[in-house]
């Protein structure tokens, strides 16, 4: 069985009643796929209680993206959750899961709210270049989220790096002492990383998707063995269906210097109104 709240007064009685118990947070905004779920998978393994949280949040998406499209399936993913739930906890187990899936912005956003969590440099480049705001509201309902779970550990996938860059950093800055945990990314047998966008490509553009995956791999090559990869990525974005693709150190995408020990490749690839993200962490030493 999972418990299932859709206000912040019910689950913050709920989170009362747990004292200090282990908690992890898996934020996501539904339509789950299997890379939400392994995040859900490791925080079981981890913590006593574990919390995926289920909210499209409304200030990440800027005016002309898909916010009213983005599919909202919640049956689909309680129905998901506990079949996990099934298979992975036992009923001697002490262990729980719990969805809090907010029936209203005013949850998160209570009238009045007026506070924006910003974190600025890191969010300027990529992404923040291409969608203004965008981590504004990224970080705001994280730490709405962090500071109504009270969890002890945070689990995101490593496809958005960017923004795992900038919660580490709005973790650290702010002292919250949540530790934040990112995990691979998971992909489908050709090698696409698995999004809850993907849905929306025709079997066309899911072959040329893959242009996107294979590319960063072959820029992986050559950073493994020290060969030019400028000169490809120079080519590449000859090809207007890239935002962008760059090498940049991984921790904290600024380019890569003589004490970079890891870079990250990453790049945005669109293909009609879908925009895929997708990245490699490469050792340099």
């Amino acid at each position: 069985m999972i418990k299932v709240f859709t206000t912040q007064n019910d689950f913050e009685k709920y989170r009362t009643d747990l004292g200090h118990d282990s908690i992890g947070i898996v934020p996501t905004m539904g339509n789950l796929h299997e890379g939400h779920i392994s995040l859900l998978k490791q925080s079981i393994a981890e913590n006593t209680i574990s919390v995926i949280t289920i909210f499209v949040n409304p200030k990440q998406f800027g005016p002309t993206e898909d916010f009213d499209k983005y599919p909202r399936t919640l049956d689909a993913d309680l129905a998901k959750i506990s079949n996990l739930a099934l298979h992975l906890i036992s009923a001697n187990d002490k262990k729980e899961i719990v969805v809090f899936a907010p029936k209203s912005n005013e949850e998160i956003y209570p009238k009045g709210f007026n506070t924006v969590i910003s974190v600025k440099q890191v969010t300027q480049k990529l992404e923040g270049k291409i969608r203004p705001d965008h981590f504004d509201g990224v970080t705001t309902v994280v730490y709405r989220l962090f500071k109504i779970i009270g969890a002890k550990h945070a689990y995101f996938g490593q496809k958005d790096y960017q923004q795992c860059v900038v919660l580490k950093k709005m973790v650290y800055d702010l002292s919250l002492g949540i530790k934040m945990k990112i995990l691979p990314i998971i992909r489908n047998s050709e090698g696409l990383a698995l999004s809850s966008r993907n849905q929306f490509l025709s079997t066309e553009e899911r072959t040329t998707a893959l242009h996107l995956p294979k590319t960063l791999k072959h820029i992986e090559m050559l950073i493994k063995n020290k060969a030019d990869y400028k000169s490809l990525i120079a080519t590449e974005l000859t090809n207007d269906k890239w935002d962008y693709l760059e090498v940049l150190d991984a921790e904290n995408l600024e380019g890569p210097n003589t004490n970079t020990v890891e870079v990250v490749v990453i790049g945005a690839y669109r293909l009609g109104t879908t925009r895929l993200l997708d990245n490699i962490l490469v050792q340099t030493l």
